[in-house]
């Protein structure tokens, strides 16, 4: 259905580097080249060649795939207020949506490449340090509340238990 990530495909499979996956870039004499990351698989379907050859059976599979990532978005989305991991079903039903569209193949590498981000800035010591203070200074609030309740109010049960 996508004549553009047909093209795509096709050019960046031309275009891709000879080295294994997973490796990382190296140059001419082998040595791993600092800053340069792996180049990210091609944009397009990844539905099978047989799937693929047929104009109806492509769109039909684009179809199901779609209708199976909605049911799985949705069923996130109600997990958001409710127990469950709703944001993690939310990214598995984009996942299954990537296996199809471009869009969202596009949106995982975006959420991908901000959550590494995330992570990377978490792990500053800087703000490490400045996390841990604030954690230790809520908990020290919250455990003088808590201790100023008891003094003024005691432990009052909500119910009327006489032996």
């Amino acid at each position: 259905m996508n004549a553009e990530s047909d093209e795509r495909d096709g050019a960046a499979a031309a275009m891709a580097p000879d080295s294994a996956a997973g490796e990382a870039p190296r140059d001419a004499a082998g040595d791993v080249i600092p800053g340069v990351t792996k180049e990210e698989p091609a944009l397009g379907s990844r539905a099978p060649g047989f799937i693929k050859a047929s104009r109806a059976l492509h769109l039909s599979w684009q179809v199901g795939v779609f209708v199976v990532g909605l049911a799985v978005v949705v069923a996130g989305i109600i997990m958001l207020p409710l127990p469950g991991p709703g944001w993690l079903v939310i990214f598995g039903g984009m996942a299954i949506w990537a296996t199809e569209f471009v869009w969202a193949q596009l949106v995982l590498r975006w959420t991908r490449r901000k959550v590494t981000e995330a992570a990377q800035r978490a792990l500053d010591p800087k703000v490490r340090r400045r996390n841990i203070i604030l954690t230790v200074t809520g908990l020290v609030i919250i455990a003088v509340l808590v201790g100023i309740y008891l003094w003024k109010f005691g432990i009052v049960m909500p119910w009327k238990i006489h032996e």
